[in-house]
């Protein structure tokens, strides 16, 4: 699907940038260009030695700013999809500084979907989070404007054949600040500080989420919101699973946390489809006939009220469970202490 096209990764030196970067080389070796467009230049050298030049000569480091319309324009040129993953995305860094938050989760959308229309991309897909559904805070409320300026990018487009989606998901195990790496950190101290005992959380790993992306990019009309089936897990199983002998600590919510995480609510329902291994929120005015939609992907209406909610769902991580996900995905030297 990939061979002799062109992809740019906005966020490309995040941990599911550098996911993406080695499952397309993998899996996709005539690729005709990755860019990898981040504005921190310290993680752009250090992803440059795991990407000589001289073994990966289709990749491209481009340093830039999701801010800078001129230069995503200038990035976009000659690039077939887009992939954009750069974000603010600590709530509690976003609550203490909301403008710059905004600035880049909300003005950096704009400006990718900007430069996308005016050069000849074909394919954006931007990433969203659990958080934006019924939000909270501000990095949640940031990111649901970001789904509905992709969505509704897709009204604007003219006769251009560009297709605009989104792919929400919740916290991705082993991700940079996600409470995993950080609770394998704390373990040293002996002390587990955790939220709240009754907390839950989505549960996705790097390679779902990769997966999704690439699922979004293949078969995307344009407009729809995809969705994954995961499993949820208990903040007190991820302390059990990782520090059974530390002590628990509850130091309380931070600002703008939510107990429960949220990827579909009932409102959502009146647009929401079971695809199988996904769920997909359709656009309210689509493009294109909802009719061919449903008859060619097999979807199937959810049922009036259905909302998916982390505290309620019908899939659950074990603390074992969890045990061997952290071994698998995150660290390969993990054991119990």
């Amino acid at each position: 699907m990939l061979d002799n096209k062109s992809i740019l990764i906005t966020g490309g030196t995040g941990s599911l940038g550098k996911a993406l970067t080695a499952h397309i080389l993998k899996n996709w070796p005539g690729v005709r260009k990755l860019v990898i467009f981040s504005r921190d230049e310290q993680k752009q050298f250090v992803m440059q030695q795991d990407y000589p030049v001289s073994k990966y000569p289709q990749i491209r480091f481009f340093i830039g700013d999701v801010r800078d319309r001129e230069r995503l324009v200038r990035a976009f040129r000659d690039v077939d999809y887009v992939i954009h993953a750069a974000a603010m995305k600590h709530v509690h860094i976003a609550e203490y500084n909301p403008d710059e938050c905004v600035k880049t989760n909300v003005g950096g959308a704009e400006n990718v979907i900007q430069a996308a229309l005016q050069t000849n991309v074909q394919n954006v897909v931007a990433l969203s989070t659990d958080k934006a559904c019924a939000p909270i805070n501000l990095y949640g409320a940031t990111k649901l404007t970001s789904d509905k300026l992709f969505v509704a990018a897709n009204n604007i487009k003219g006769r251009s054949n560009i297709k605009f989606s989104v792919v929400r998901y919740g916290n991705v195990m082993g991700s940079n600040g996600s409470v995993i790496p950080f609770f394998l950190k704390k373990r040293k101290d002996g002390v587990l500080p955790i939220t709240e005992k009754s907390m839950t959380r989505f549960n996705i790993s790097l390679q779902g989420g990769v997966d999704m992306v690439i699922h979004a990019l293949k078969s995307a009309w344009g407009g729809e919101i995809f969705i994954p089936k995961i499993p949820s897990y208990k903040i007190t199983d991820v302390a059990d699973a990782i520090g059974p002998n530390c002590e628990h600590k509850v130091v309380g919510i931070r600002p703008g946390e939510k107990i429960h995480e949220e990827m579909i609510t009932s409102s959502d329902a009146f647009f929401t489809y079971d695809l199988g291994k996904y769920y997909v929120i359709l656009p309210q005015t689509p493009m294109w006939k909802k009719a061919e939609f449903i008859s060619n992907f097999g979807a199937k209406l959810v049922p009036e009220g259905f909302a998916y909610n982390s505290g309620k769902n019908t899939e659950w991580e074990s603390v074992e469970s969890l045990r061997n996900l952290i071994k698998e995905h995150v660290d390969s030297n993990f054991i119990v202490e």
